[in-house]
């Protein structure tokens, strides 16, 4: 069962999940349920990678220089992400910011 994304809490990729890098953003694919998905641009990619060193994805997303405006995009982006258990939440214990 997936929690309902929520940018106030830490999330991660999940440890389950490879990211490979293409011209046009990023191939995810989950080993665990074998789903694919497409990250469509580079600035995404550096969301969904720099997740886990950020105290939750707003922060990742101001860290990556999302403007404002551009925001509530990424968090659908991200929501899609974590339903399709791509991004998970982080254990309170691995939560250090």
């Amino acid at each position: 069962m997936t929690a309902e994304f929520d940018p106030a809490l830490a999330w991660r990729r999940a440890p389950s999940v490879a990211l490979r890098p293409e011209p046009f953003g990023a191939l995810v694919y989950s080993f665990r349920n074998r789903k694919l998905s497409f990250l469509k641009s580079r600035q995404l990619v550096d969301v969904v990678e720099s997740l886990a060193e950020h105290p939750s994805a707003t922060a990742a997303l101001v860290a990556c220089g999302i403007a404002e405006p551009q925001q509530p995009a990424y968090v659908q982006a991200l929501a899609d992400l974590a339903r399709s258990e791509m991004i998970e939440i982080r254990r309170p214990e691995e939560v250090s910011a």
